[in-house]
Parts: structure tokens; sequence; C-alpha cells
């Protein structure tokens, strides 16, 4: 009796251990998280300061900025599925040392090559970062309730990174020298790498058949093109342009060819029929969505503060907080809603109330509404928070946990496609609704309103080199087209959103917890001999 009492016991106290551990996982998965996605963000504001010092040509200075997005987005299927074949643990930690190593590379180049270079081997590390981050938590909160709450740290914790990256990078700049804004990243990765290695768990899929290499390598080229071509479409770059098109039209044929592939292959890369299960495709969907509306909403929303309303980029990045910090208390929210509406009404509702909060927004006009903007800035950023909560939950509750690498390599290849189409359609939308405002502006030449018909940007510079009335007259026209195009843009979104509410209609009304075993974390104590080598 005695025995089994003792031994009861020292089951409780690991048991007690490994729920401690869970939590301590989360903690080093949200720092790896965070740290992808402020750097993601952090370079745009070192632009200008990386152009002086560098003096990178055009087309170079875009590959400095695209270039990390860009290869991040292609390899997200590659490094989750091999994840799953190898260990996802695994290659978190290569993704760690690979992510420092580039840092450093990047914080110390001496010529827009190298920075170009140095840039896409931090993608090729985020790549390798973000699915396997998803991965593990999918695989150390078995219980979905636990999880729910992790992934709305999770997601809290990206909303915060893609908030700090600006802020981050302006007050570095103001102390330090452009390559500071990479050098940051070293000190993380150094603790991250250990404290990794000694704490996160190890897991892979079922192990059963060859990886499919040659499927891997086209989804990767597929989505590079796909996404290039977007992202091109995305900066202004005409439908009919071949650098454009050729990109799109090669990336979508490998992408249908992989999925032929993997259809006919008895052990897939990725399991397609998850795509069958109407909660996980729902799912995938909801998230192209949102964030096809977020982006290019944050995008016109900083052209509309800065140059309709002369804010700095400080002030502009301040009037924006809101909406982080309304997705960070939806995140931690989250779990909570969840069980209490269910999948189905608490993302259909995130679509409704972010709809909502863009049709507000319609009011603004010329003049500086601070109100106006903070509330649909909260409502913005709580209803977007709360839809990308729910669909990522779904999503990664309804795959297989011996797919989860797959499945977060898809949920996060959504949400940059969606991101990348959202600068592409709702830019397009922009442009077509502003250029007709500024065509027979009195005093201004066609030629003159033909360029000024690109951007707000370059329509203020038209019209100072014009000058007088017409200068005038062609600064006010563009202004009044500006927030026109920007009304159009917003009810074009609110429609996407509300076709999303539409879409969330088929997930699960009720949030189905079934009980699953604790998983498996190795003591503190017992980790040295648990450690798989990397």
């Amino acid at each position: 009796m005695s025995g089994t009492t003792t031994a009861a016991a020292a089951l409780r106290r690991r048991a007690a251990g490994a729920g401690a551990n869970r939590w301590v996982v989360l903690v080093v998965l949200c720092v790896s998280l965070l740290l992808v996605a402020v750097d993601a963000t952090v370079l745009h504001v070192a632009v200008p300061a990386v152009t002086e010092d560098l003096k990178p040509g055009g087309i170079e200075l875009l590959w400095i900025v695209d270039v990390y997005p860009l290869v991040c987005a292609s390899l997200l299927i590659l490094f989750g599925t091999l994840g799953d074949r190898v260990g996802r643990r695994r290659v978190l930690l290569l993704g760690y040392t690979l992510f420092g190593v580039a840092s450093g590379l990047a914080a110390l180049a001496d010529s827009a090559q190298v920075l170009i270079v140095a840039r896409a081997l931090l993608g090729v590390g985020g790549a390798m970062i973000m699915p396997a981050t998803l991965s593990i938590l999918r695989q150390v909160f078995p219980d979905r309730r636990e999880r729910a709450l992790a992934i709305g740290i999770w997601s809290a914790v990206a909303a915060v990174g893609a908030a700090v990256g600006p802020l981050l990078g302006g007050f570095l700049l103001e102390h330090f020298w452009w390559g500071s804004v990479f050098l940051v990243n070293i000190p993380l990765m150094l603790v991250s790498l250990p404290v990794g290695r000694l704490l996160l768990p190890e897991s892979k899929g079922d192990g059963k058949g060859p990886w499919d290499v040659v499927g891997a390598l086209m989804a990767a080229a597929g989505l590079f093109g796909v996404v290039l071509g977007v992202k091109r479409l995305g900066s202004g770059e005409s439908v009919g342009s071949l650098l454009t098109v050729l990109p799109l039209v090669v990336g979508a044929a490998l992408l249908v060819g992989f999925v032929r592939r993997q259809r006919r292959r008895a052990y897939p890369l990725v399991d397609l029929k998850m795509f069958a299960r109407p909660a996980f495709s729902t799912s995938v969907g909801c998230i192209v969505l949102a964030m096809l509306a977020l982006v290019g909403l944050e995008l016109i929303a900083a052209q509309y503060l800065q140059l309709v309303l002369g804010l700095s980029p400080l002030e502009t990045g301040l009037r924006l907080l809101p909406l982080t910090f309304a997705a960070m208390a939806a995140g931690l929210a989250g779990a909570r809603m969840l069980r209490r509406f269910g999948p189905r009404r608490m993302v259909c509702a995130g679509f409704c109330l972010t709809a909502f909060a863009v049709v507000l927004l319609t009011a603004l006009g010329r003049t500086d509404d601070c109100a106006l903007m903070l509330s649909g800035f909260v409502l913005l950023g709580f209803g977007l928070e709360t839809t990308l909560f729910g669909a990522y939950e779904s999503m990664l509750s309804e795959a297989p946990q011996e797919q989860a690498g797959g499945a977060a390599a898809i949920g996060e290849t959504s949400y940059q496609l969606g991101a990348g189409i959202g600068i592409a359609l709702l830019g397009t939308v922009m442009n077509a609704a502003y250029a007709p405002g500024l065509s027979g502006v009195p005093g201004v030449p066609a030629s003159a309103s033909a360029s000024a018909g690109h951007s707000l940007g370059e329509a203020y510079e038209v019209a100072a080199q014009l000058g007088g009335s017409a200068g005038a007259a062609l600064r006010h026209a563009a202004r009044d087209a500006f927030v026109h195009g920007l009304h159009v843009t917003l009810l074009v979104s609110a429609g996407l959103l509300l076709l999303g509410a539409v879409m969330a209609l088929r997930l699960p009304r009720a949030m189905q917890c079934e009980p699953a075993e604790p998983a498996e974390l190795p003591a503190p104590r017992d980790a040295a001999e648990s450690r798989v080598s990397v």
C-alpha cells in the first residue's frame, strides 16, 4: 500500500511538472514568433538609411524589402512538411541558428547584394520557425480548451510583433546605425537556441513512405512565382507585363501540378483530404479573406494618415496602436469566446464586426476626426483578431496531429497569400477610384494629370513642380480623389468581409472538446537524456 501511494504521488508530481512545462514551451514558441513578426516590419523605417548608405538601385531596393516575405511564404510548406518528417523541434532549432547567422550578415552588409542575400536567408529561417511553432503547440496542448488559450496568446504576440517592428526600428535608428535593426536578433537567438534545445519536446509524423522532395520543390517554386506576381501587381505593375504574367502563370501551373502529384501518391507530402473537411477548408478561406482585408486597409490607412492628414511616421504608428491593442485583447479573450459561442458564431461575428468598423471608417474625410478613427480602429482590430483566432484554432484542431506541420504551413501560406492578394486587389480598386478624379483639373496639363494619377505622393510632387494656382488646384483635387478612393475601397472591403461571414457558416456550431492524453514533455532534470541531437 505504501509503495502504491508513493508511486501515485510520484506520478502526480511528474504530471504537475509536465503541466508547468507546457506553458514554458508556449513562452519559448511565442518568443520565436515575436522575432519573425518583428523582422517582417522592422526594416520599413530603415529603408531611407539603407538607401543613403548602400545606394541600391530601384530594383535592388525593392528586393531588399520584398525578398524576406517572398522567400518565407514560398518555403512554408516545404519546411512544415519536413518538420513532420525529421522532427519539428529539429527544424525549429536549425531555423534559430540560420536566423541568427543571417541577422549578423544583414547587420554587417556592405553592399545591396549582400543585404539581399542576408534577407533571403532570414526568409528561409523564418519559414523554418513559423510552422514549427504552431505544430509544436498542437502537440504540447492536446486538450482543445488549453490549446485555444495557447493559440490566443500566440496570436496576441503576433499582433504585438507587427506593431513593435516599426517602433523598435525607429528607436534603434535614432541611437545606432541601420544594421542595429538586425543585430538585435542575435542576443535573443543566443538565448532561444539553448533554452529551446533544453525545453522543447521533439515530435514528428508517422514517417510512412519517403518524403516527396520533388513535390516540396514544386510547391516552393509555385508559391514563389504566385507570390512574386501578386506582389508586382500590388506595386502597381501592369497586368500585361511579362515580368508579372510569367511568374503568375508558371507558379499557378506548378501548383496545379503539385496538387495532381499529391493526389496520385500513396504517401503525399500534404494530405489534401484535409480540405474535404468543411471546418479545415473553410478556416483556410477565412484566413485568406481576413488578411486580404487587413493588409490592404493598413497600407491605405497609413497613406491617409501621412499624406492627407499630414502626420509624421511616428504619429502614424501611434494612431495605429489602438488596432494592435484591440487585437491583443481579442487574442487573450479568444479562448473564452470560443468555448461560449463556438467557431461558427465567433468567426461570423468577427467578420461582421470588422465589416461594421470598415463602413464606420467611410465617414473619415479631409479633416482629422480622432474619436471616429479610434473607434473604427479598435473595432477593426478586435473583429479581425477574433476572426483569425477562430479560424486558426479550427484549422489546427481539425488537422490530424501527424499532419500538424503541413497544416500549420497551409495556414501560414494562406495568411501570406491573403496579405499579398489584399495589397494587389485593394490597391487596384484604390487606383481605379482615385485616378479619374484628377482628369480635367483647371490649369493642369494632361501629362501632369496622368503622372499625378499614379499615387497621391506623386501628385504632391507634380503639384510642387507646377506651383501657383494650378499646383494648389491639383493638390486639392488629388486629396479629394484619394479620400473618395478610400471610401470606395472600404466599401469593397466590407463586401469581402461579409462574404467571409457567409463562408463562416460552414464551421461547426460548437467547440468539440474530446478528452486527450497529456503530452509527454521532458522534465527539466531528464532533458539531457531525452534530447535529440540537431
